[in-house]
């Protein structure tokens, strides 16, 4: 997952970009509004971890302007914790609310607390030109055929493909298929992807639905009908 930090204080902001990165995320910062906004503009997150005490631009202001072009995942993290508080971060269009300090433990139910109500609300049935994927059913047709696909495998295609183009870090990939890390290894990503290849490709030689990003990872190529 992509999860950009915005924090100012530099030394809380180190440890939880170090934290968040020996996690698998893929993980952004920034130290003022701004370069937030930029960073959030040019990068894509996933998430956005959001201080609310920012110099010149308070999170506040930051979660406005953020929401005019993106509505990313956003967690406030403030000291403040009134009800009044939570309240307004939440009706701003924040998706949670922390307080500090806060156990790294909680910080990171609460992230996927988030991503799972985000994911709940996705697109059940994702169509593309050679590839329908229906989450309710756990059925995926190529090319108009019914295609059985291993558990594994399943999770691996709906990763990808709720986000067509994006590419996909194998670190991520292991973080979201294989949350107990120590069960797999980057070899498990690309062993699936090769069997994924061989039951929904033409020529798995020469993929174009799941495709390498050399040095990077993967991403689902198809474009989705209706654009995404």
């Amino acid at each position: 997952m992509r999860i950009l930090v915005v924090e100012d204080d530099a030394r809380s902001r180190d440890l939880l970009v170090r934290y968040l990165r020996a996690k698998g995320h893929d993980v952004a910062s920034a130290g003022d509004g701004a370069r937030a906004l930029e960073a959030a503009a040019a990068g894509d997150p996933d998430l956005v971890l959001l201080d609310v005490n920012l110099p010149v631009m308070d999170g506040w202001r930051v979660l406005e302007a953020l929401r005019k072009f993106s509505q990313v995942p956003v967690i406030m993290v403030t000291v403040h914790d009134s009800a009044q508080d939570k309240v307004a971060g939440l009706e701003s269009g924040a998706d949670d609310y922390i307080t500090k300090p806060f156990d790294l433990r909680e910080l990171d139910a609460r992230i996927q607390a988030v991503m799972r109500r985000c994911q709940a609300s996705a697109p059940r049935v994702i169509r593309t030109a050679e590839v329908i994927l229906d989450d309710e059913r756990k059925e995926v047709t190529v090319r108009g055929r019914p295609v059985a696909l291993s558990p594994k495998e399943y999770e691996l295609l709906r990763l990808l493909a709720s986000r067509p183009g994006r590419v996909f870090p194998t670190e991520e990939i292991l973080a979201a298929i294989w949350p107990d890390r120590d069960a797999a290894a980057a070899e498990d990503v690309k062993k699936y992807v090769h069997m994924l290849r061989a039951k929904i490709e033409r020529d798995p030689a020469l993929p174009t639905i799941i495709v390498t990003a050399r040095g990077f990872g993967y991403r689902f190529a198809s474009p989705v009908e209706g654009g995404r």
